[in-house]
């Protein structure tokens, strides 16, 4: 393998968490939402202590980390937290992959551009994380992955794809996208500024800030996408020491070494090697009580 697992696994969960925290500190913001780390932890905490995926656990889980948000932009972004860690149990399965992320898509309010949107980010960071991703064919294959569908996401997305093929560059690329409502550019802009700054972190990432609307979650799966393709070895260490280093104010744990630290238990379960010497309980502290380990069927 190019990379290892492992640091594809952190380097999905990385990329996700810069893509806020940069934009952040480029706005004069505050870093990062210790609600983001939460969403993601409890997804993998659910993973792992479960050994697979429960939706009525799930579903628990996020309800209680709840973002509270009604806007479009906020509802995706939200989405995107909640699949992320059954986009990593379940990359090398396109099928179940599909059957939860549909799932985990569900418990928010309907909204096709949303639920196309988590399909074809699952999609094409599963790819990265088998090392299966080609450039040229990628966006076709992720329209057929996505089937048929009410959304006009395929056609947005073949409109990148035209667009990389043409050389076209972030000017041309805002300006087609322009004239359609922001949730529904979000996705293809994403991909625009990945595939366009395929092997360069960094570039894709301060890319997707010079978009004018400069939207979080543009940036977030930008993040998420190059993260998963160039691994956790592939981002500027000064950008993870950054991260590694974000004060959370209401909390006096780092959660992000602590989710870290779990996604690499997160790998050990996926792969049926989970080390029943290493407890869950010494990663997320004394007083936490995991569950019986099952293995369930992927």
């Amino acid at each position: 393998m190019r990379y290892s697992l492992s640091s594809r696994f952190k380097g999905t969960i990385i990329g996700t968490l810069l893509g806020e925290i940069v934009l952040n500190q480029n706005r004069n913001m505050p870093n990062l939402k210790l609600s983001h780390v939460q969403k993601i932890t409890e997804g993998v905490e659910s993973l792992i202590e479960l050994g697979g995926f429960d939706f009525d656990d799930w579903l628990k889980r996020q309800q209680q980390e709840c973002l509270n948000s009604n806007a479009s932009d906020g509802l995706l972004l939200e989405a995107i937290l909640n699949a992320i860690p059954v986009i990593l149990f379940f990359h090398d399965n396109t099928t179940k992959l599909r059957q939860n992320l549909q799932q985990v898509v569900g418990i928010l309010p309907n909204n096709l551009v949303v639920q196309d949107g988590i399909l074809t980010i699952g999609y094409v960071i599963a790819k990265s994380l088998t090392e299966k991703l080609t450039p040229h064919t990628l966006i076709p294959e992720t329209v057929a992955f996505l089937g048929e569908t009410r959304s006009n996401l395929p056609q947005q997305l073949l409109k990148v794809h035209n667009l990389l093929s043409q050389g076209a560059g972030l000017e041309k690329v805002q300006a087609e996208f322009s004239k359609e409502e922001e949730l529904s550019h979000i996705i293809p802009i994403a991909f625009y500024c990945f595939l366009s700054t395929l092997e360069d972190f960094r570039l894709s990432l301060l890319r997707s800030h010079q978009i004018e609307s400069r939207s979080l979650t543009i940036s977030m799966i930008t993040g998420a996408l190059s993260g998963a393709y160039n691994s956790a070895g592939g981002i500027p260490v000064t950008w993870q020491i950054l991260l590694s280093q974000t004060e959370l104010l209401d909390s006096r744990v780092n959660k992000f070494s602590l989710l870290l630290n779990l996604a690499d238990i997160l790998l050990a379960v996926w792969s049926g090697v989970y080390n029943s010497d290493v407890h869950l309980k010494e990663v997320i502290g004394e007083n936490a009580v995991a569950a019986p380990y099952v293995i369930r069927s992927r």
